[in-house]
């Protein structure tokens, strides 16, 4: 268990530095096009800067998007406690609390760190599931808050936008731009095309390499919290018949959500946030002997 956590967070950290490569080599392409080298800098800083906005921004975006609407203990005593209870057990603030009204089972959590994060429950969650398995999924959903991978994932969100935006502007540049005093060598033309073409994919994949990474880590981090890997594994287990898409959907914050909340058979499918429960389900009850 302690050694599957170790290896995600390498390879989270491998992956983001990828993000920071293709973020770089646009750059590089348009400070070649420009013939200034410093150009290159001025992206990166660009990016890294739109990047934080996205950072301190995204949760609340990420709320609003879903319809969640903020609970006290009197408005949900089971769910409130359960996550009071498991913020005393990890030793972090108490996350602010949402309930989203939708009769598809699922979950979320958010924020930038600790101090500022939120966890979501659907009422179709609350409803299918018993006790043992609530807490095991909302131990899940706090494993990201704990393990920071909500800071994580904000800024993957980020820059993914960002390299977005850079590959638009430097595809309208190579296209639209006055090459007629640049002398600008074809094969170089041909790479930054393909490139800046390819890079906003790449950078998709690059997030939903993470996401995965992040989901096996916060089933690894909530069955250590609960000592009870076989209630997550149950959890998972009625996902697979009950599971639904959620009313209100988004693929720009899917990769937040307990189970894929998308229309089963879209192209965001086909390049899921979410590893598969079966094998989710396959991990747990393989570390379920050593609790």
């Amino acid at each position: 268990m302690y050694g599957a956590i170790a290896a995600n967070k390498r390879n989270t950290i491998f992956i983001m530095a990828a993000f920071i490569g293709l973020i770089s080599a646009i750059g590089y392409l348009v400070s070649l096009y420009m013939g200034n080298t410093s150009i290159t800098y001025w992206v990166i800083g660009g990016a890294v800067i739109y990047a934080l906005i996205q950072y301190f921004a995204a949760s609340k975006l990420a709320v609003m998007a879903t319809g969640a609407h903020e609970i006290q203990k009197k408005d949900n005593p089971r769910l409130y406690r359960i996550v009071e209870n498991l913020s005393i057990t990890i030793g972090i603030p108490m996350p602010k609390v949402y309930v989203i009204d939708d009769p598809a089972p699922n979950a979320f959590a958010t924020g930038r760190n600790p101090k500022h994060a939120v966890v979501a429950a659907t009422t179709g969650l609350m409803d299918i599931m018993e006790d043992r398995e609530l807490e095991a999924v909302m131990a899940h959903e706090m494993g990201h808050v704990q393990n920071y991978d909500i800071r994580v994932s904000m800024i993957a969100f980020g820059l993914v936008s960002a390299i977005g935006i850079l590959s638009d502007m430097a595809m309208h540049m190579l296209f639209f731009g006055d090459n007629r005093d640049r002398n600008i060598n074809p094969a170089i033309m041909i790479v930054g095309i393909i490139l800046i073409i390819l890079a906003p994919i790449m950078a998709a994949l690059i997030q939903m390499a993470i996401s995965r990474q992040r989901e096996y880590l916060a089933d690894a981090t909530g069955a250590m919290t609960t000592r009870d890997s076989e209630g997550l594994a149950s959890a998972l287990g009625k996902l697979k018949n009950a599971s639904r898409p959620m009313k209100r959907q988004s693929t720009s914050t899917a990769h937040l959500f307990f189970n894929n909340p998308l229309k089963s058979g879209t192209i965001a499918t086909l390049f899921s946030t979410h590893p598969p429960l079966d094998e989710r389900i396959k991990r747990l009850q393989k570390s379920a002997e050593k609790f």
